[in-house]
């Protein structure tokens, strides 16, 4: 303007830990806040330092992430043939169809067999920041027989 000020129109909330890195010279990232961002913004201003900085947080993450073996956890459903195909197809929250195995028949309406199936389903556990594992949803339950 005509005082010789400049307006830069950035998100203030990657911002932040760029202007506490200008004040203090160490990085400081809230635990919900993006490094990428923070990165875009410490490329935006040309700040090598602070570029290299956050760059190495992002690889320190991502190897951690990366070095974290994935667990599984299986559950056995057990279903008639009528309700296989909405069984199938309703599984949410991360659960995948595994393997089918029949299991004869065990019901006779008229003069119907009626197929039973044993349905395996499986879901991955990651841990989360703290060391401990996220539990399963009961979305996919196990039907006793």
């Amino acid at each position: 303007d005509e005082t010789g000020a400049y307006l830069i129109d950035r998100d203030p909330t990657y911002f932040g830990p760029v202007l506490n890195y200008l004040r203090h010279g160490k990085l400081v990232i809230n635990k919900d806040l993006a490094e990428e961002g923070v990165l875009e913004e410490a490329e935006f201003y040309n700040i090598t330092s602070l570029i290299k900085l956050v760059k190495d947080k992002i690889r320190e993450r991502d190897s951690k992430i990366s070095q974290v073996p994935v667990k599984h956890v299986y559950r056995v459903l057990q279903c008639q043939e009528e309700e296989l195909t909405q069984m199938v197809s309703t599984m949410s929250d991360g659960w995948k169809f595994e393997q089918l195995v029949s299991i004869g028949s065990s019901y006779n309406y008229g003069n119907e067999d009626q197929a039973e199936f044993l349905c395996v389903v499986s879901k991955e556990l990651h841990n989360t920041p703290y060391g401990t594992t996220s539990e399963p949803s009961e979305k996919a339950k196990v039907s006793y027989w």
